[in-house]
């Protein structure tokens, strides 16, 4: 039976088939890739690239050494690259945490493994990409690693489920569409704020681009970002002092969450009391002449420096006052702080929203940016596509990610709604984890490695 299967072609040929309709064409559903079976008949069935090629690359394997052993290595390199685009595309792909702005639940230096199949991957809007890198080539911060000969619109494979409130959720910046090279840290949006509120809107924005080099990027080549998802499509979501609420409900609190405190002392608290809170050196901002500390607290090391003799005063850095820095940038309408935000409804597909000059500052990027329609104000009216427009169906469902480090996040309240078509997968487990304050091989973590994430 074992040497009838190998020696009937168009067995092999039928069950090669069924897989890759079920996986290249139905999971997809993409019909174009059809044409992928003219491949698989030719492999099983006709064999002409056989003829008119492998068997004369296979001839000149046996009779030239040279190229024999430069073409080993050509075929382990395409093999490699190839399973590992078709591994990264498909099922999951691996994300370091660069900032400390999910800690205690990510640290610095931890290596993420994010599925792509419990969201459902998306399908790529540049296709044709140096593999193995996002959005630059390398030792370059400039020159595009992509094509946009080709670009496909957004479609999302089937997954195991949708966005869950409380999931660990790598995406694609939302406002990383537009991106100042020399000032990557800021985002261009708050860079041209600054700019317009100096200079006007016009002269802002011209002496912005003769300042800087400018690019743009695509959503999936957008920048890698790392949050908790707190609100889902259809969500109401409010902070009241630092506390978040969700449809009117306290949201779950996530154990290792940290919070900006000042801590008040009459003495220096000692290296070792941090080490053991395993609070990060970067993190321990002192100021000698007032004997404080600025400090980012979960619960239960709040709870030990209120014990310490040596700490007078403990209190919460509560933001109340309106600044412009939180989204949508309407401090006379909408006065929000990053503690003191809200409510807000998060946009949901399908869902119809009346549309004025008051409440368009919360969704004219959705409408522009994100969903591609040409949005203009005129007077007091307000046009989409050319026409007047009193009302807005959303075309995609929209979250609100948020860093467990609330003080030290640059998260959806600053630049807003997350699209479904920026989501990339669910941070599933770390593979391993590297204290940036030790040197090898000290520096690794390895209580961390392979923990699921929570």
């Amino acid at each position: 039976m074992k040497n009838n299967f190998r020696s009937n072609r168009w067995l092999k040929f039928t069950l090669v088939s069924i897989i890759y309709l079920l996986l290249f064409v139905v999971w997809t559903g993409n019909l174009w890739l059809i044409l992928g079976l003219v491949v698989i008949y030719d492999i099983y069935i006709s064999k002409y690239m056989n003829k008119w090629f492998w068997s004369r690359h296979k001839e000149l394997k046996r009779q030239n050494r040279t190229y024999k052993k430069t073409m080993e290595w050509v075929e382990a390199i395409v093999f490699a690259v190839v399973v590992t685009t078709f591994i990264r595309f498909f099922f999951f792909a691996m994300y370091v945490i660069p900032t400390p702005s999910m800690e205690k639940t990510l640290l610095v230096g931890d290596y993420l493994c994010v599925s792509k199949v419990a969201y459902g991957p998306s399908v790529p809007n540049t296709p044709i990409s140096f593999p193995l890198v996002h959005n630059t080539m390398p030792m370059s911060r400039t020159k595009k690693s992509y094509s946009e000969w080709i670009k496909w619109k957004y479609h999302r494979l089937k997954g195991f489920g949708p966005v869950q409130r409380g999931d660990v959720v790598v995406f694609n910046f939302p406002a990383g569409d537009t991106v100042v090279v020399e000032r990557m840290n800021e985002t261009y949006y708050d860079i041209l704020r600054d700019y317009q509120a100096r200079l006007g809107t016009d002269e802002g924005r011209r002496r912005l681009f003769s300042d800087y080099n400018i690019t743009r990027h695509p959503v999936d080549k957008r920048e890698n970002y790392v949050k908790r998802c707190v609100g889902i499509p259809g969500d109401v979501l409010e902070i009241r002092d630092m506390e978040l609420i969700v449809n009117g409900q306290p949201f779950p609190e996530i154990p290792g969450q940290q919070q900006m405190y000042l801590v008040q002392t009459d003495a220096p608290i000692g290296a070792t009391v941090f080490d053991n809170m395993k609070i990060p050196q970067r993190d321990r901002m002192y100021m000698r002449e007032t004997g404080s500390y600025y400090l980012p607290l979960t619960v239960e090391n709040l709870r030990k420096l209120e014990t310490m003799k040596n700490v007078l005063k403990i209190q919460p850095l509560v933001s109340r006052t309106a600044d412009g820095t939180t989204f949508p940038h309407d401090v006379q309408t909408y006065p929000w702080s990053r503690d003191n935000f809200g409510p807000l409804w998060i946009p949901q597909k399908g869902a119809t929203v009346e549309l004025d000059l008051e409440n368009l500052p919360l969704y004219e990027r959705i409408i522009d940016a994100y969903e591609g329609h040409d949005l203009r104000v005129q007077g007091d009216v307000i046009y989409i596509d050319g026409s007047p427009a009193s009302s807005y169906t959303f075309a995609m469902d929209y979250y609100f990610m948020m860093g467990d480090n609330r003080h030290n996040s640059a998260d959806s309240r600053y630049w807003g709604f997350v699209p479904e078509d920026h989501i990339v997968g669910k941070a599933s487990f770390i593979w391993l984890s590297m204290d940036e304050d030790k040197k090898f091989p000290a520096n690794i973590r390895w209580r961390r490695m392979f923990t699921k994430i929570r």
